[in-house]
């Protein structure tokens, strides 16, 4: 079966479904890049940007990188908690965002880190996927604490929506390396798999029965691995065997570099998502500068991975 996009509709996918996250991704890609702009709206951005920090000011900063969003780039990433923290007049300019977005044809990736588990991991689910959500996106951010296990509703309603669930794994904050380099008991020796190789793990077998053969429903944040010392922190993931999209952050300010994305994701360049906020955000509030500024990493992107 063919979808909208002219791309092969996976079979775990009845007709009359949404077209899969990475059928989207593909064509997104193709016509605009890999690039996910990240959306950031701080408190100190919206007063460099003389907007005030309030929810006003925020209303505006939505109304600006909407427009330079739009035919500029393919897909944006709003993070929640800089709206949340509007309260209620906050995640109504989420909202509309959102909408908007999706409605000028972006992909819109919605950074909440959520994750709990049983009937409060399905109100999650119900509040950012799938039509009718109040906070519809195309793909959302978790936390996989609690076990992956406990993502089920996530995953279902991901699937059934054509959605995307990104699952925290290799972070891009030096501060998870602890935890996500922790090895995990019952393989020789007493040394298992990391946490982050077992997460991996159990993402391509997700994959595997949800969308066999093809890019499944659940996907990875696997932060660029920095191309500098103490490089033993970051061992190698077999990220191509995933069968999963990967969500890349922290380029920009956060010091991950063009060169770091490429190199980390050289066994699938295809399906990575690198994200920048704050090196691409200082070029506003002018329209124009911000669509120059965007264009020109994406296309450094596009260079760089081959799209």
């Amino acid at each position: 079966m063919i979808g909208r996009l002219g791309v092969r509709r996976p079979l775990w996918q009845p007709e009359g479904m949404a077209d899969s996250f990475a059928a989207r991704f593909a064509a997104i890609r193709a016509r605009y890049g890999p690039l996910v702009w990240g959306l950031d709206p701080s408190g100190a951005l919206l007063k460099s940007w003389g907007f005030g920090d309030s929810a006003a000011g925020l209303d505006r900063f939505a109304d600006v990188v909407l427009d330079a969003a739009a035919g500029t780039v393919g897909l944006v990433k709003p993070q929640s908690a800089f709206f949340e923290r509007h309260g209620w007049r906050g995640i109504r300019t989420l909202q509309r965002l959102l909408v908007t977005a999706r409605r000028a044809g972006l992909l819109t990736i919605l950074d909440v880190k959520r994750g709990d588990v049983g009937s409060t991991n399905d109100a999650y689910a119900r509040a950012f996927l799938g039509a009718g959500a109040p906070l519809e996106a195309d793909a959302v951010t978790v936390h996989p604490y609690l076990g992956l296990a406990a993502m089920d509703a996530f995953v279902t309603r991901a699937a059934a929506a054509g959605a995307c669930l990104l699952v925290v794994t290799r972070s891009s904050n030096p501060e998870g390396r602890a935890v996500q380099v922790a090895r995990c008991r019952g393989e020789a020796r007493g040394r298992g798999r990391t946490v982050e190789e077992t997460l991996l793990g159990q993402i391509g077998a997700l994959n595997a029965a949800l969308a066999p053969g093809e890019i499944g429903p659940v996907g990875a944040v696997i932060g660029p691995t920095p191309q500098r010392p103490p490089l033993d922190q970051y061992p190698p993931l077999d990220l191509a065997a995933a069968h999963a999209l990967f969500l890349a952050p922290g380029v920009g300010a956060q010091g991950a570099t063009v060169a770091d994305v490429a190199q980390t994701f050289t066994a699938c360049p295809d399906r990575v998502m690198p994200s920048a906020s704050r090196s691409l955000l200082s070029a506003g509030p002018g329209v124009g500068a911000l669509r120059a500024k965007v264009t020109a990493l994406a296309a450094e992107m596009s260079a760089a991975l081959g799209g």
